[in-house]
């Protein structure tokens, strides 16, 4: 039995994904530790406290903790004021681990997670995981960079830790090539999807449980609304639809996220109206997993027009529910999505190219990719991440610290 102290400073995975700054990452950091205490470890994931009606510790399931260490003021906090208070929470976490059993790894989750981790490695002699979920460079690459500070902390990290965990092999090549990570300690543990909702089903009985009407066809956004996950592209695939006289509508799940998300919204409801399409457009809350997995059964195809992708889980779990996928060619959506089996994958970011696509999908056989789709989802389990994780934890006795 191991344990394993995880860090997620800037989002506790208790909060809904899709609202905030929460997103594939608490789903993440909740399904990964929650599938490691089933396996039988102990598990303490801290949290920055943003609530000051929040438990100072909830226990989630045996095995599985939640606590919540209070760094700067108990509220939400706009991202550029986070760097702030690392150091507050840094020492809040190194006091709860003095007060029981030291870990026998610290999993960081994000950079900012990962600056305290460092730490926490050198202060209690343990190794250090890395998962980063998103990368500077990366960003930057895509126009959507935050800043060169960022980039040299997440090198300084990485060449600090015992492992860097990547979600797939695109990934791995991007720590190597833009930090010059030590390939050897770049360590590919894909995600999983929680099978139990997220499963094939039928449409109609999906959207009539959600209250839809059963004929026209239903696109599916589901994300943060931001401009990196490129939602704006899937209105615009609506409207190029629409403009054709195809009778379609489009969901747009989720809430928004980051300094830009306000005007994201706002820009999207403003070009709803200029187009015309009001009636065929429909915002969706952040919802549950019970929820999502309807709201993605009842869709003829799922959108992930993202600008840059570490993983992209949505299109996983569009795909475990028997829904192909039309995605950006970027990052790690190039492995989850296999052209023809359950999806499409497009390099340019052309409305109509996106609405040929669309069409040529929803005109095909539904039965057969949704077949394909759901038995290419089902290689992908939390527990086999869990068990990879621990694999790979159970090394580190034999192969001593890396030096800082």
């Amino acid at each position: 039995m191991a344990r394993f102290a995880v860090l997620s400073y800037h989002t506790s995975p208790l909060q809904q994904a899709g609202t905030g700054d929460a997103g594939g990452m608490n789903v993440y950091v909740r399904e990964l530790s929650s599938a490691l205490a089933r396996l039988g470890h102990e598990v303490d994931v801290y949290a920055r406290r943003d609530d000051p009606a929040c438990r100072e510790t909830v226990l989630v399931e045996p095995g599985l903790r939640v606590h919540h260490v209070t760094a700067g003021p108990p509220a939400p906090l706009a991202r550029d004021r986070f760097i702030e208070h690392v150091d507050a929470y840094t020492a809040g976490v190194a006091a709860a681990i003095k007060c029981g059993p030291v870990p026998d790894v610290v999993h960081a989750n994000y950079w900012l997670s990962g600056l305290a981790g460092h730490q926490l490695k050198h202060a209690f002699a343990v190794p250090l995981v890395m998962t980063f979920h998103t990368l500077e460079r990366v960003k930057a690459a895509a126009d959507a960079g935050e800043s060169d500070h960022r980039a040299s902390q997440e090198a300084g990290i990485i060449a600090c830790a015992d492992a860097v965990l990547a979600s797939c092999q695109v990934e791995a090549d991007q720590v190597v090539e833009l930090y010059g990570a030590a390939p050897a300690r770049v360590r590919i543990v894909p995600l999983g999807v929680q099978h139990a909702f997220f499963s094939p089903g039928n449409r109609s009985q999906a959207r009539r449980a959600l209250g839809l009407d059963s004929s026209p066809a239903l696109l599916a956004y589901v994300g943060r609304l931001q401009p990196l996950k490129g939602v704006d592209l899937a209105l615009e695939t609506l409207v190029a639809l629409r403009s054709r006289g195809h009778h379609a509508r489009l969901a747009i799940i989720g809430g928004p996220s980051g300094p830009e998300g306000p005007a994201t919204l706002a820009e999207l409801h403003r070009r709803v109206g200029d187009a015309g399409v009001i009636d065929d457009v429909m915002f969706v809350a952040p919802q549950s997993h019970q929820m999502l997995s309807s709201w993605l059964r009842a869709a003829d195809v799922t959108l992930v027009p993202s600008r840059s992708e570490s993983f992209g889980l949505v299109a996983l779990e569009s795909s475990a529910c028997g829904t192909p996928v039309l995605a950006s060619s970027v990052g790690g959506l190039r492995n989850l999505v296999e052209p023809g089996v359950n999806g499409r994958l497009l390099e340019h970011r052309d409305p109509a190219g996106w609405a040929d696509a669309a069409l040529e999908m929803m005109d095909g056989d539904r039965d057969a990719w949704g077949t394909r789709a759901a038995a290419l989802a089902a290689r992908y389990t939390w527990r086999a991440a869990a068990e990879e994780l621990v694999d790979l934890v159970s090394g580190f006795a034999a192969s001593g610290l890396v030096r800082c």
